[in-house]
């Protein structure tokens, strides 16, 4: 998780020649035993911290992009002039450094640094207050980016979960296999929200009035709102067979989740791992780690096929059985008992432990019973605004109009989400501009990093270059000769320019449509 870097390159107290730096190219140097990232854009030298706050990813190696910087490991990205963490899944900002350029030499003085919601002088008008219902991803996104922009009416976040928010994916990644500890896991602690106004209430929502405004809680309270988020998230589907509710079978959705198949594991010799999703080939991993022999069972002839296609399922089946994990593809599970898993087919796998993880449904019943437009999610328009005036839908809820093809489509991904919720706070405080950003994810397989940019429900040809298993490779998928989705291995760059020259495909073909 930790991306700490060695110090290399010029000590930018000293100095280094004007006439060295590349426009757009950044230079990475040191200041005061930090790593100090350079980057010139004409007349002008930016110094910014050179470490992504997210995890810690080497910025030096990422895209200079205009006037921000992107980083290679997850895609967030920062102002080069203010530090601001403008996108998801960065939140807090880098520090930078005030920059003097005299006789033809560049030279870095004061360090500056910056609170994660400075709102840069910033004030932003908006309804009197906003309450958003799920303190996951998106809804913590939303608040902090209200306050960052400036607003300064009530904020309330509401979760029935005392630990949120927190950094999901890594529930399935770091932290489960051992290797990162739980003080990682918060995304921000209770001081925070307090600091800065953000009122936490831990409870849970169970009616919203669109027409009186308010939300009632679990207590019977009423919260009343000017402007209202839903960030529900989604629940794990749970297998329907005989033994799926006993103790030794689990799910992995929350922090006490993971908690759970982590004491699990500290006494278990054998896992059965139901389902080829990522997360469930993300937790066979982690528990590989652990020591522990991991069986898969799924239907699907090839892990991932519907997403990446037999090529690259097949090779990251391959990235697995390498490990040591066994798959039993082509089964389902028929019964699960104390000690063993039985199978469609009267396999009988051992099992001390058990892990599901077979899909998502959305959490629309807030939304459907409050008469919001509900259609496989919450529809909402490309504003992320529902059917109900002052109410909005992010997240793993939220089925938005994809600006590049139109189709409404629902993603369950966590970057999505975050980018989100800082999109329906700018449109809150009065941005006009559509939710355009490119659909971002990642996975962790071992030693593996997998990114993918964009989103192809299906497609007709997937072109890749280099050979997966040989150190690195991206491919497109494309749908008449249209490139709807990247996917890559140690090919940074690529997945950066990808997902940039997507996202502004989007924007001019959103342009087009308003100037027609």
């Amino acid at each position: 998780m930790s991306g700490d870097q060695e110090l290399s390159g010029p000590d930018l107290r000293r100095g280094v020649p004007l006439k060295d730096l590349e426009d757009g190219r950044p230079l990475l140097g040191h200041a005061d035993d930090e790593a100090v990232l350079l980057v010139r854009q004409g007349d002008d030298v930016h110094a910014v911290a050179a470490t992504c706050t997210h995890w810690g990813g080497p910025l030096a190696e990422g895209l200079v992009d205009g006037d921000s910087v992107h980083c290679p490991w997850h895609h967030a990205c920062f102002s080069l002039h203010t530090g601001e963490a403008l996108a998801a899944p960065a939140m807090n900002p880098l520090a930078r450094w005030d920059v003097q350029v005299d006789d033809g030499t560049v030279r870095v003085t004061d360090k500056r640094e910056a609170d994660p919601l400075d709102n840069q002088g910033r004030h932003a008008e908006g309804p009197e207050s906003v309450v958003i219902i799920g303190a996951g991803a998106g809804g913590a996104a939303a608040a902090e980016m209200l306050r960052r922009r400036g607003y300064d009416g009530r904020v309330v976040l509401v979760d029935p979960q005392e630990a949120a928010p927190y950094d999901r994916p890594n529930l399935s990644k770091d932290y489960l296999a051992g290797n990162a500890p739980e003080e990682w896991i918060a995304l921000r602690d209770a001081d925070f929200w307090r600091q800065h106004d953000i009122l936490r209430l831990v409870d849970r929502a169970t009616a919203i009035d669109t027409k009186a405004r308010n939300v009632t809680l679990s207590n019977g309270d009423k919260v009343d709102y000017g402007a209202l988020v839903l960030a529900t998230g989604a629940r794990p589907v749970r297998l329907d067979v005989p033994g799926a509710d006993a103790d030794h079978v689990h799910v992995l959705r929350s922090l006490d989740d993971s908690r759970a198949i982590i004491a699990g594991a500290e006494k278990a010799e054998r896992v059965v791992v139901v389902g080829a999703s990522f997360i469930s080939m993300e937790v066979a991993a982690a528990l590989r780690a652990r020591d522990v022999h991991v069986d898969v069972v799924a239907p699907e002839p090839v892990p991932f096929g519907r997403t990446l296609g037999e090529t690259l399922g097949r090779w990251v089946q391959s990235l697995h059985e390498e490990h040591g994990v066994e798959f039993h593809l082509g089964r389902t599970v028929s019964r699960i008992e104390d000690a063993r898993v039985l199978l469609d087919d009267r396999t009988e796998l051992p099992a001390d432990l058990v892990v599901v993880g077979i899909g998502v449904r959305p959490e629309v019943g807030l939304a459907e019973a409050a008469g919001l437009e509900v259609d496989h999610g919450v529809v909402v328009d490309g504003h992320l605004r529902t059917s109900a005036e002052g109410v909005y839908a992010i997240g793993d809820i939220a089925r938005y109009p994809d600006p590049r093809t139109g189709e409404r489509i629902r993603l369950e991904h966590w970057v999505v989400a975050e980018r989100q919720g800082q999109a329906v706070a700018r449109a809150i405080t009065g941005d006009a501009a559509p939710f355009t950003d490119t659909p971002f994810f990642w996975t962790q397989h071992y030693d593996v990093p997998i990114n993918y940019v964009g989103y192809a429900r299906t497609w007709d040809d997937i072109q890749i270059d280099g050979t997966p298993g040989d150190g690195d490779f991206e491919a497109s998928f494309l749908a008449d000769g249209v490139e709807m989705a990247h996917v890559s291995y140690f090919r940074d760059h690529a997945s950066l320019k990808t997902e940039i020259e997507m996202r502004r495909a989007a924007e001019k073909k959103l342009a087009g449509k308003v100037s027609g």
